[in-house]
């Protein structure tokens, strides 16, 4: 079934076709639509689940904690100063091994209040434990969220599927709605063995010495090696249920390109209508869509970014005193190669990237002697 939804809707549906049993969130702009759509399938009795009011995100979370201990799937959803208020919990949901699923809808952090779309939120968060999904589209958001689902329950990592505010949140696209009995194929009840229960009392969270919290840090650490593996996996049971996948990055017109971007969420869609152009143009150009961010998949960029002679990273975010942090973790990624790396900082706080000033980057790469209006060229090259 096809709709037109919002990505907060399509984010929504996600949840009631994987038949989350316990949703606790606050709102909080951009996101609110997420919950409150949910609240009301619950209401309506379309999703049989619990839906948990609360007075803040930090018990959000705490909520979401709980109900994974006693081995409910769960769901919460939350932005920007909202994320920030559950940082501490995050680390418990991971260090707990809780296949807790977030929505984080992308929002600049004040000060000066700012409501627009910047990804330093989630990355912000990134060294929590916690598995991050970035979305390119509506359609990509109901998927994944699906898909997070069947991960989390899998590894045993709560993980984040993560969109742009507006552009992607408030935005209306075509959706295909997959048929509930094919996800239901896909995604069976979760089962976990280690749940609580009132027969089966354990204490979570207890103290643990010098002896013993390190390897609890590097068994987290390890399983996250197995990441790529079983993403790869669901994606192809998925693509062979539902027809669709998205692959841990999505290279475009690579093959032979001299210029390769790199980018993540909705900068995916513009940044591939400009490398047509340059294509038409005779330029030889490409562009890479980073979707796992954590783990961060260095080997699959190495093999995608062998033909690029130059390598552009273009950031909506910023790490003070670092610069953009895609651009950060490329670098990392690709120590000891001696290719040039220019990257971007661009569009913080919602300022608008516009196809013009995509390409202006892709020529300032490409050293070409074209002008650069300064009404056009917003970007910062760090």
């Amino acid at each position: 079934m096809k709709k037109v939804l919002m990505g907060n809707f399509a984010a929504s549906h996600g949840v009631r076709l994987s038949r989350a049993q316990v949703i606790s969130a606050y709102p909080i702009t951009p996101q609110t639509h997420v919950v409150e759509e949910l609240s009301a399938m619950v209401a309506r009795g379309e999703l049989n689940a619990k839906f948990i009011k609360v007075e803040s995100e930090h018990s959000a979370l705490a909520c979401c904690i709980a109900a994974s201990v006693m081995g409910a799937r769960v769901f919460t959803a939350t932005s920007s100063h909202g994320l920030l208020l559950m940082h501490e919990l995050l680390h418990w949901a991971s260090g707990g091994r809780l296949p807790i699923v977030m929505v984080a809808v992308n929002r600049a952090i004040a000060p000066g209040w700012n409501i627009w779309n910047e990804q330093t939120d989630t990355l912000s968060q990134r060294d929590t434990g916690w598995i991050q999904l970035y979305c390119a589209s509506n359609q990509e958001i109901l998927d994944t969220v699906i898909q997070a689902f069947k991960l989390a329950e899998t590894v045993k990592i709560p993980v984040m599927v993560i969109y742009d505010a507006f552009i992607l949140s408030h935005t209306y696209e075509p959706v295909d709605i997959p048929d509930q009995g094919l996800i239901d194929t896909f995604l069976p009840p979760i089962s976990n063995p280690e749940a609580l229960t009132m027969e089966k009392a354990q204490a979570f969270g207890s103290v643990t010495n010098p002896d013993f919290h390190m390897e609890f840090r590097m068994k987290l650490h390890e399983t996250y090696g197995r990441v790529f593996e079983e993403f790869e996996k669901l994606e192809e049971e998925y693509s062979a249920q539902i027809g669709r996948k998205y692959g841990i990055i999505e290279p475009y017109r690579c093959e032979d390109a001299d210029l390769i971007m790199i980018t993540a969420g909705s900068l995916a869609g513009p940044s591939r209508m400009v490398v047509d152009g340059l294509r038409k143009k005779g330029i030889r150009t490409g562009r890479i869509k980073l979707k796992l961010f954590r783990p961060f998949p260095s080997e699959a960029l190495r093999e995608a970014l062998k033909p690029a002679k130059k390598i552009l990273v273009l950031d909506r975010n910023l790490s003070p005193g670092t610069g953009g942090i895609f651009a950060h973790e490329v670098r990392a990624a690709l120590k000891g190669d001696t290719r040039s790396i220019w990257a971007f900082v661009a569009g913080l706080g919602g300022r608008d990237i516009t196809p013009d000033l995509i390409e202006s980057m892709f020529f300032d790469a490409l050293g070409a002697e074209v002008p650069i209006s300064e009404t056009i060229f917003k970007g910062v090259r760090l």
